[in-house]
């Protein structure tokens, strides 16, 4: 008997609005996960604690967010669409959290702005997830198929690239030039006007007729349910092998610029040549991989990549020159990304197709949450441990030192275990 292939909806409109979401969504996280950390050391303290805190707020705050806002706009039965009402208005206040984000260093108490900047950075997060990690990431998954999605990740990766590319070399030209300010009310401007023409045209998949069984929180209640790990066995230990690759990225990830402006020596400037250099090699590289990652065995594909991005995460460790930090960025930036773009494809062909909103809530816990909790806490940890004692504003802190790296590197290698228990993906 023939098999009734499901309808894409994947039409050339569709295609440049999830380009554009993607790609100011995307600028917005990267400027929040390289530059907050960078702007709360160079403007509020040298101790690398309340970075750590920030970061691991944050995630919580993307993962419960998610969680909630996923399940809701799976529920969603209304005129204006299942995602689109998240996705427009979530956009436009976004863009508005993140102008109002450096507002916080006008605050003279050191104890004080520290809390203020977590909580700046936790709303913001709210409105980012949201609009992207909830619904956004939820309707790419609604208009794309089996036989496409590993070309949707492809896409949506490469806008990954491209925007911390712009958010690499614009942010610390703009800084370097004109400060932290005027870089974050462009950005925040950017956003708002992005979500509010791309979100007026999107076009949702149309919502099943017949309204949802259970009630929500029943239903959200399911998420924690052991039943639910059982019929989803293989999707949970591909979340584990994305959470252990997680986890090492972020031991580093949180202290990169400050590590590279303070101990190697690197500006702001130089760091966004050699960022822009590394994305935009990353970026070239990941579309064959897309492509790739619908054809072949992604297990695989996987383990290869993870290898290489940390022996790249090792190499970065011992390099000086601006080359060699370049070279060694690439191999530790584009396999990992090259990990993500077949792990995530992978997951969404196992996403229970009317519950996808709030399996990519479950993601986040693994992907986002313990990673973005543990990951920072240990490069914290290492960093007091190990670092070069340093001071501002008469309070010590820490200058971050090459240890982060190998140690991330290290931890990211188990992320091969997992893969040992899941079947092929041709299977």
């Amino acid at each position: 008997m023939e098999t009734i292939k499901p309808k894409s909806y994947l039409t050339p409109v569709a295609w440049v609005i999830m380009t554009a979401l993607a790609l100011t969504g995307q600028i917005a996280w990267a400027v929040e996960n390289s530059w907050f950390s960078t702007f709360t050391y160079d403007t509020i303290t040298h101790d690398p604690g309340p970075v750590a805190w920030m970061v691991g707020a944050s995630a919580i705050t993307a993962t419960l967010t998610t969680l909630f806002m996923g399940t809701l706009s799976d529920r969603t039965r209304s005129r204006w669409g299942r995602r689109r009402p998240y996705i427009l208005i979530g956009y436009v206040l976004w863009g508005l959290s993140t102008a109002l984000f450096p507002t916080v260093a006008y605050i003279q108490v050191t104890s004080l702005a520290v809390i203020m900047v977590v909580l700046a950075d936790s709303v913001m997060t709210f409105f980012g997830s949201t609009a992207n990690d909830a619904a956004f990431s939820a309707w790419t998954a609604d208009v794309a198929t089996s036989d496409t999605r590993g070309r949707v990740e492809g896409v949506l990766n490469l806008s990954l690239f491209l925007a911390q590319i712009v958010a690499m070399v614009a942010a610390g030209i703009l800084i370097d030039t004109v400060g932290y300010f005027i870089f974050f009310y462009s950005l925040g401007g950017i956003v708002i006007v992005v979500g509010l023409v791309a979100g007026s045209l999107l076009q949702d998949v149309p919502s099943p007729a017949e309204p949802p069984a259970q009630s929500f929180w029943a239903e959200f209640s399911e998420l924690f349910n052991l039943d639910t790990l059982r019929q989803n066995r293989p999707l949970f230990i591909l979340l584990i092998n994305i959470m252990l690759t997680a986890i090492g990225m972020q031991v580093s990830f949180p202290y990169m610029i400050i590590y590279l402006n303070n101990y190697v020596g690197v500006t702001k400037t130089e760091f966004s040549i050699i960022g822009g250099a590394v994305m935009l090699g990353s970026a070239i590289f990941s579309i064959p991989f897309g492509i790739l990652a619908d054809r072949w065995d992604k297990r695989p594909m996987i383990a290869v990549a993870t290898v290489t991005s940390s022996l790249g995460g090792i190499l970065l460790s011992l390099a000086r020159s601006l080359p060699l930090l370049a070279l060694s960025g690439f191999l530790w930036q584009a396999f990992s990304m090259c990990a993500s773009i077949a792990a995530v494809a992978w997951l969404k062909d196992m996403l229970p197709e009317q519950k996808r909103g709030k399996f990519l809530g479950v993601r986040m816990i693994f992907w986002v949450a313990i990673p973005m909790v543990v990951g920072p806490l240990i490069g914290s940890n290492l960093i007091q441990a190990f670092g070069v004692p340093t001071s501002f504003n008469g309070a010590p802190g820490f200058i971050p030192v090459p240890i982060i790296f190998q140690v991330g590197s290290l931890i990211s290698l188990l992320a091969l275990i997992p893969l040992v228990f899941i079947h092929s993906s041709r299977s």
